[in-house]
């Protein structure tokens, strides 16, 4: 997907299919604001130790979305400015951590997409045990499989599966289209008012309780939504 598709146009596209995109949670803020990001998902459980984030990074194909689940831990940052570094030179496109980070300093000059709970100094202190790399995550309660595509920007993450994927991207492009010629009309002096015509919606409405802005914009070719 070349496209860059913004999380609030992939919302409402899935809304208007019936196939829900699942948001990450509201706790996880972007490090680097006006930096979006999407691709397939590369879910991994952290239990203390990043050798399953080394892990999962070699496994991963250029692209993709590092899923890191840490539990929701306050205690502790589980990735740093060296591993966020190596996702960015294998070619990744972003990092979701459910979980905190450090190195924020360093972080912001790697420069690639990542939304965490926030920052913590200290690593992990826990030991870790043995065995093979988990596979997916569970984002307080969400969960991500390597099946999901992620989409992330200034207004959080979403995670879809594939079932109806396409159809919600195809939508969600012309929405984004939509709206982003709506708003140059406006920036050149046509109200949002007068492209729906929003006044013959009020006669509408006076005439017929029963109709709605949705309805009107429905057949007058709008697309924002309400």
């Amino acid at each position: 997907m070349a496209l860059i598709l913004s999380t609030a146009a992939v919302a409402d596209a899935s809304l208007r299919i019936g196939v829900p995109a699942r948001p990450g949670p509201s706790t996880l803020v972007p490090l680097l604001p006006g930096a979006p990001f999407a691709g397939p998902a590369c879910p991994v459980t952290h239990l203390g130790s990043v050798d399953v984030l080394l892990e999962t990074i070699d496994d991963a194909a250029p692209g993709g979305v590092l899923v890191v689940d840490n539990g929701g831990r306050e205690d502790e940052a589980c990735l740093g400015d060296l591993m966020v570094l190596e996702a960015r030179e294998a070619g990744f496109a972003g990092i979701v951590v459910w979980g905190r980070h450090r190195d924020t300093t360093q972080l912001v000059e790697i420069g690639l997409p990542l939304h965490s709970m926030g920052a913590r100094s200290y690593g992990p202190r826990r030991v870790p045990p043995a065995g093979r790399a988990m596979r997916s995550a569970f984002l307080d309660g969400v969960a991500v499989s390597g099946d999901d595509w992620v989409v992330g920007d200034d207004d959080g993450v979403l995670f879809l599966a594939p079932e109806g994927r396409e159809e919600i991207f195809a939508l969600a492009a012309s929405i984004q289209e939509t709206e982003g010629a709506q708003a140059q009309r406006m920036r050149g002096g046509q109200s949002l008012r007068s492209q729906l015509d929003f006044a013959g919606y009020r006669r509408a409405q006076a005439a017929d309780p029963s109709v709605t802005l949705r309805r009107h914009l429905q057949e007058h070719g709008g697309a924002i939504e309400v």
